[in-house]
């Protein structure tokens, strides 16, 4: 099998990692072959190919049949100590099933321990539970979106 090649770019690896994004509905995947470090993300719809001397940017192809995940802009509190940040890495659900009430809603009163939404992680799924009692100020993700580790997902203060 032929590969294409542009400004040392293997573009049949760019469709490949497209591919599986698709597949496996991560939001980013990154590879590195020798100097060249090739990253493909959903958020930005671009890939990022960096060699040793100078960086490359090279448009990512679209995959077919895919709904592309906007960047979700979130307010600068989510930087905040009222944050519950993501503890994995998973798809997050703000229901327990897709026709039931979801866990929380923008402006409920929370108890510390109270599950905020889930997050499925290798078919398992995890209860994030408050950290502390307050107000739900802001849900920063949409249901059925792919979370990473550390991501602010809900402000409660």
């Amino acid at each position: 099998m032929s590969t294409k090649k542009t400004g040392g770019v293997d573009q049949q690896l760019v469709r490949d990692l497209a591919g599986i994004l698709n597949d496996t509905n991560l939001t980013e995947i990154e590879v590195e072959l020798g100097d060249l470090k090739v990253r493909v993300s959903r958020q930005s719809q671009a890939v990022h190919a960096v060699a040793a001397a100078a960086p490359v940017h090279v448009a990512a192809p679209a995959p077919v049949n895919s709904t592309p995940v906007a960047a979700i802009a979130a307010p600068a509190a989510d930087n905040s100590k009222n944050a519950v940040p993501s503890p994995m890495v998973g798809t997050a659900y703000l229901a327990p099933s897709p026709d039931a009430k979801p866990f929380i809603e923008i402006g409920a009163k929370v108890k510390e321990g109270q599950t905020l939404l889930i997050i499925e992680a290798m078919k398992t799924m995890n209860q994030i539970p408050a950290p502390r009692a307050g107000t739900v100020t802001a849900i920063l993700i949409e249901d059925a979106q792919p979370v990473e580790y550390g991501m602010p997902l809900v402000i409660v203060e």
